[in-house]
């Protein structure tokens, strides 16, 4: 049992999260290995949500706010840390949701479904076909669904897959405390937040949204402004860190 006082209260029961989900079949070892590489970085963010970030996250309802057919690519690290946020964020956007995966198993998606299906969350189900220019499994995906988005968002991203999306023509929001990652500097929208933080302030950015805000925000858009903002806040907390 986790301390609610622990003063890494919430990081302790991500971890736990992740752990759970990997013997549950829904998270594999390497998606643990990728949450500690993660968690890294939020340290240097003071795993805290940052005015950056929150202007990102602000920006990323803006696109979906737009969107003629948003949609909500899911791992198993999403799943297994935020399903419940996800269906949070599939009502606020009227978003689909899909199972994509690298390490893809009939097993595991059905595993992955069954969880998020049991936090309430509608997953886009059909015969998946290799649609995406990928030469690995996350080259399957719906027809109806990764493959008709014109917005998607995919948090936690590898990055070929995230270029191979912009390259398709499609907005591409990610979620990634790594802001020199490649899936961070292909997307079209970067957030460098953690994920529980960021899923809810999307979805809650989306329901008090306007159209000319909207509008605004999409015009304005500049992620390597939101890259370079994220940098120096890393900068800065090394820097106090040496002094």
């Amino acid at each position: 049992m986790i301390p609610e006082d622990h003063p890494r209260y919430a990081s302790l029961v991500a971890r736990e999260r992740i752990a759970d989900a990997v013997k549950a079949g829904i998270v594999v070892i390497e998606g643990a290995s990728a949450h500690g590489r993660g968690e890294a970085f939020d340290y240097l963010l003071g795993e805290t949500t940052t005015p950056s970030a929150a202007g990102a996250e602000r920006t990323a309802a803006a696109f979906f706010m737009k969107a003629a057919h948003p949609v909500i690519s899911v791992n198993g690290n999403t799943a297994a840390l935020a399903a419940e946020a996800i269906g949070e964020l599939a009502r606020a956007t009227g978003a689909l949701v899909e199972v994509n995966l690298f390490h893809r198993t009939e097993t595991r998606m059905a595993a992955i479904t069954r969880h998020l299906a049991a936090h309430g969350v509608e997953v886009l189900q059909g015969e998946a076909e290799r649609l995406l220019p990928l030469s690995h499994d996350r080259a399957l995906c719906l027809r109806e669904g990764i493959y008709a988005s014109d917005v998607i968002l995919v948090p936690l991203e590898d990055g070929d897959r995230c270029e191979a999306l912009v390259a398709m023509g499609k907005t591409v929001i990610t979620i990634d405390l790594n802001p020199l990652s490649r899936t961070a500097r292909t997307a079209t929208v970067t957030i460098v937040d953690e994920l529980t933080r960021a899923l809810p302030n999307i979805a809650a950015a989306r329901r008090e949204m306007t159209m000319e805000e909207a509008d605004r925000l999409v015009r304005d858009h500049d992620n390597t402004r939101l890259l370079a903002e994220a940098m120096a806040t890393m900068q800065e907390t090394l820097s106090h860190a040496l002094d």
